[in-house]
């Protein structure tokens, strides 16, 4: 089957989703909304970081901000789930969702990086805006996993090889989604339009939570190590200074 015919298959089918999702997308409102929203999000996960979970490794602070800067409460909601020290037990569900936050604030940022420079900026068709943000996802997704191996002692060439094999599943089912998501509803607009930064950020949480259950897979069968546990590590200094407080 030819790619477009293929396409137009797929804008057929999910053409009454585009048809209710554009008019709220492209409200002045919504955006004013959805900003307020991550901003409380951004604020509310760094008190908690500051004040209960110090502990946190610094990747994973900065991995969190992203999470949340991309999708707002709901990515809040992400950490204060699996992220916390403060949560009951670890499980695969949220060693799952670990891994794919992992990936998701690369990719992300490739993608970022990608529409707005493909699309917004250099406005070039279809075709090259998908291919544009698939590489700027893999490069940014790849560079997140092979820098704090190489880091760790561990030489380049493995570090690659270890990226490509554990990052690629759910890289490519992420940004297959995403990207798809993004140009079904925005690949005719532009920078100055509502519609390209909301389409955005509501593509790439879509491309987040098809991504966790391959995440969870590559988890449960040993193909990815899974973030650690959260719970393990505590936070003595946090609670001490509550202790403090509370006498």
């Amino acid at each position: 089957m030819p790619i477009q015919q293929l396409v137009k298959q797929i804008e057929h089918a999910f053409a009454p989703a585009r048809q209710l999702l554009k008019p709220i997308l492209s409200s002045p409102t919504v955006l004013g909304v959805w900003v307020l929203f991550v901003v409380a999000s951004v604020g509310t996960l760094w008190w908690d970081i500051r004040n209960r979970n110090q502990a946190l490794p610094s990747m994973m602070k900065g991995v969190w901000t992203l999470v949340v800067l991309y999708s707002g409460p709901f990515g809040l909601a992400i950490y204060w789930y699996s992220g916390r020290t403060q949560i009951p037990h670890d499980s695969v569900g949220r060693r799952g969702l670990r891994s794919t936050a992992h990936c998701y604030s690369g990719c992300g940022a490739g993608e970022v990086v990608g529409i707005t420079l493909a699309q917004g900026i250099l406005a070039l068709s279809i075709g090259w805006v998908a291919a544009v943000t698939f590489g700027f996802a893999y490069l940014f997704g790849y560079a997140l996993t092979i820098g704090p191996l190489m880091q760790d002692g561990v030489g380049f060439e493995e570090a690659t090889w270890d990226a490509l094999l554990s990052e690629t599943p759910s890289i490519t089912i992420m940004e297959i989604f995403a990207i798809g998501t993004d140009l079904l509803l925005a690949a005719e607009a532009h920078m100055g339009q509502t519609l390209f930064w909301m389409a955005l950020a509501f593509s790439l949480s879509i491309g987040f939570i098809v991504a966790w259950p391959v995440n969870v897979a590559l988890v449960k069968y040993g193909v990815k190590e899974g973030m650690s546990d959260p719970s393990e590590m505590g936070d003595d200094s946090g609670r001490s200074s509550q202790a403090q407080a509370a006498d």
